[in-house]
């Protein structure tokens, strides 16, 4: 069952968030452009697009495996904002309050897909 990922609340915000991700990574040093600047974006980039690419799937256990994919790299992302905090004294509350939002929608997604099979 093919869903509209546009539709999709997890998507919408998701990619919401991926535009403030780049923001945010902007104020990391310029040595961490191929580290973790580079990795904060990856993961960020996945959430949606994973979510996107699943919807476009024949079968919900399809794309309950790309959800599983875009649920890990919202807790990846989650992770590397707290090191970014840390390390660099970047104020990464609000996207870390976001992801965990992003991280309920998935899983009530999965959920739902995993009721259905």
């Amino acid at each position: 069952m093919r869903h509209n990922f546009r539709e999709l609340t997890s998507w919408k915000v998701s990619f919401d968030l991926v535009k403030e991700i780049y923001a945010l990574s902007g104020q990391l040093p310029n040595d961490e452009k191929f580290g973790l600047k580079s990795q904060i974006q990856r993961c960020a980039v996945s959430i949606p697009s994973n979510i996107a690419e699943g919807s476009g799937r024949t079968t919900d256990k399809e794309f309950l495996y790309f959800l599983n994919v875009a649920i890990s790299s919202a807790y990846e992302l989650e992770t590397q904002l707290l090191i970014c905090a840390d390390l660099f004294e970047l104020d990464a509350s609000d996207s870390v309050r976001k992801l965990e939002n992003i991280q309920r929608l998935i899983g009530g997604l999965k959920k739902k897909l995993s009721n259905s099979i």
